[in-house]
């Protein structure tokens, strides 16, 4: 069997996006196309969405809500049931919407008469006009008097979410459009809980997937099926697919990959995954599925096999790593997108906060600028692993030759640099070739808020189609910045993203909270350092996270220097990523996640940005130890 007979196919689960296709896919196969091989791939993820949410599937979903006893269905399920005419009726006509096929049904939406309002509706009215409190459209200070095509997405979007609900409350209640069945996976020490899903009866979004994984495999034919997963909320399905796949094809091999395996699966010592798929790959695919190609066509024994668990005869899981080369990043070949569906994914617009709206509304083609991450030393980041520990690049020619070659095949120009953090370098030598070859597109990606981006640069940048950027402010604090690695300061942070700002490239920053030995002190000055770059236009946009500590991050190596104690992760064989830890400050970070969240989303539409922070918080606090003028002086530095 040569290389060029050998037909493989790649598989995206649900679920992971629904606006624009997961790329590892796409590199997979145009670098398996590249070598030889007969690559193929399908959006499952996508097609099951589509497929449940439709006219048909409303019929089937009203056949499972009617199955709910009256004192038992929630609300959405009453409201679902009363109003089933108007769901049916408009299903298709939204999704359509969504897919941009039918533009002109943006005006009936945003009159509010069109869609039937479940309780995801009753969002609306957290929004309130600050010009007009006590009335009004709820949604014009959001979206504008001209916004009907926006304002008609998110009704759209809570539409669908309503429909969601439906189904989590009347078919499985593990459903989501990103987070499926999460907590069978997420850090999930045994393998147990996903054992006995995948043992129960099949219900409604089960059948829907193996019917979908059949005529995949009937059309293609493969030998091989690659399935990446990316999060722990595609995991579930991923198992279900290759449960379906060994149930009617035991003689295709499955192979099981992607960033959830890379983090939460390298000590991996359950045999029972092995009923599923055959391998278990770690970190870039390229290597080991060559490897893994040459020995499904008897070229290499099980024992050269290139970073990949597999079980062995005797029942128990062995991993195997011939040492050989990766393949360089600039000979991993242009992504290709053929043979997914990209005129039927839905741009939804889910969340107000600008940076998010980027993430699922549009289709963008994910490229990366370079491999891996050229500071690698931030102590909450798991700098011990591939993806972000080996940095390469490759020419900026080479890179705008496979933009080119994305453009032709997609006739799209929107690009989202998925890079950890772009290097400075690489991305000026990206946009003088863009210019170059005066090739317009439309980019974004994230960085690290470093002086080499000076204010010269962001203008180069916003030149060559930059229109948004995001970056790790993390706790806007000195001491805990150092104590972190990050190796910006905040006075720096503020001059670099003024620079952007001005260049009128969008700045979101990623924000923190919970750090090991972080205060309520460092939280209330945290928080007046981002007031102040808000209402000094540095950033336009933010999000706060809970800090968590993983296994593979230096904080998890050497708790120790952070002055924590981490709590001993439970046995098990399957996954091992988030590990506990005891902090002697006893900060409740809870309570500061809320006030922290509250202020933000209200800082980014211009409110209370000149109130004291502490009028957030709950509880008493201290006053911020930060000069109220802190940033504008260190814009006028």
């Amino acid at each position: 069997m040569s290389a060029s007979s050998l037909r493989v196919l790649s598989l995206i689960p649900p679920m992971t996006q629904l606006n624009t296709p997961y790329p590892s896919t796409a590199y997979l196969t145009g670098f398996l196309r590249s070598r030889g091989a007969q690559a193929a791939q399908e959006d499952l993820a996508l097609a099951l969405v589509l497929k449940l949410f439709s006219r048909a599937g409303m019929q089937t979903l009203r056949e499972h809500v009617r199955k709910v006893p009256l004192r038992q269905r929630s609300a959405a399920l009453q409201q679902f049931d009363a109003e089933f005419d108007r769901y049916q009726a408009t299903i298709d006509g939204a999704i359509a919407f969504l897919q941009g096929r039918d533009a002109t049904l943006s005006y009936r939406i945003a009159g509010r008469n069109y869609l039937p309002e479940g309780p995801r509706f009753a969002a609306l009215d957290v929004y309130v006009d600050p010009d007009d409190p006590e009335g009004g459209d709820p949604l014009a200070w959001a979206f504008g008097a001209l916004g009907s095509q926006d304002r008609a997405r998110h009704l759209a979007t809570l539409y669908l979410n309503d429909i969601a609900d439906v189904l989590r409350d009347a078919v499985d209640p593990r459903f989501e459009f990103v987070r499926y069945a999460e907590s069978l996976a997420l850090s999930q020490p045994s393998f147990e809980p996903l054992a006995r899903a995948l043992a129960a009866a099949p219900n409604w979004v089960d059948d829907t997937l193996d019917a979908l994984v059949q005529a995949a495999v009937a059309k293609h034919q493969p030998q091989l099926v690659l399935i990446s997963v990316p999060f722990p909320g595609a995991v579930y399905a991923a198992f279900r697919i290759a449960q379906a796949i060994k149930r009617r094809h035991p003689e295709i091999k499955t192979c099981l990959g992607g960033g959830y395996v890379n983090t939460e699966l390298r000590e991996l010592a359950e045999p029972r995954v092995f009923d599923y798929f055959d391998f278990v790959t770690l970190d870039d695919g390229e290597r080991p599925l060559l490897a893994l190609l040459e020995h499904l066509q008897g070229k290499r024994g099980p024992s050269r096999l290139v970073r990949t668990f597999l079980r062995q005869e005797d029942g128990s899981v062995r991993y195997v790593n011939m040492q050989e080369a990766d393949v360089p990043f600039s000979e991993v070949g242009t992504p290709t997108w053929d043979g997914l569906p990209i005129d039927r994914y839905l741009s939804l617009l889910d969340m107000l906060n600008p940076m998010h709206r980027l993430w699922s509304d549009g289709r963008w083609n994910k490229l990366t600028v370079a491999h891996g991450c050229y500071w690698k030393k931030c102590s909450f980041c798991d700098v011990t692993l591939d993806y972000i520990s080996r940095y390469e690049t490759a020419s900026a020619e080479v890179l705008v030759d496979r933009i080119e070659a994305i453009i032709a095949e997609t006739g799209q120009t929107g690009f989202h640099f998925v890079d950890e953090a772009a290097p400075p370098k690489m991305l000026k030598a990206l946009a003088e070739e863009l210019l170059r070859r005066n090739l317009s597109i439309s980019w974004w990606g994230n960085i690290r808020f470093e002086k080499s981006f000076t204010p010269e640069l962001a203008q180069l940048l916003a030149e060559s189609g930059c229109i948004a950027i995001s970056g790790g402010l993390e706790v806007a604090s000195d001491r805990l910045l150092k104590l972190m690695k990050k190796g910006v300061s905040v006075e720096q942070v503020a001059r670099v993203t003024y620079g952007f700002a001005e260049a009128g490239i969008l700045v979101h920053a990623y924000l923190m909270y919970g750090f090991p030995t972080q205060t309520v002190q460092d939280t209330v000055d945290a928080l007046e350092y981002v007031r102040q770059l808000f209402d000094s236009g540095c950033i336009q946009s933010g999000f706060f996270h809970r800090f968590a500590c993983t296994v593979h991050s230096p904080v998890g190596k050497n708790p120790e220097e952070y002055g924590v104690k981490l709590v001993p992760l439970p046995e098990g064989n399957f996954g091992k990523n988030d590990v506990g830890f005891i902090d002697p400050t006893g900060t409740d970070h809870d309570a500061m996640g809320r006030a922290l969240n509250k202020a933000l989303y209200n800082y980014m539409h211009g409110i209370g940005l000149d109130s004291d922070v502490r009028a957030w918080f709950d509880q008493r606090v201290p006053r911020p130890q930060v000069p109220r003028q802190f940033i504008a002086r260190a814009l006028r530095g």
